[in-house]
């Protein structure tokens, strides 16, 4: 994903910084713990697209 773009995408539900997972092709958002997928290198930005993240991911360093 273009480092340009991803600068200027926040979480769509709390507007905070999002994280990209690039061994999952996803957006992660850490104050949230919900991961939203990118699909055919387009960020799918819904909240009800998103997953929750598991403890472990949660726990992950950053």
């Amino acid at each position: 994903m273009d480092k340009k773009l991803l600068a200027m995408l926040a979480c769509p539900v709390c507007k905070g910084e999002l994280v990209i997972n690039d061994a999952r092709d996803e957006l992660i958002c850490r104050a949230d713990g919900m991961a939203f997928p990118i699909k055919e290198g387009i960020p799918v930005m819904l909240s009800n697209e998103a997953r929750t993240l598991t403890t472990d991911e949660r726990l992950e360093k950053r």
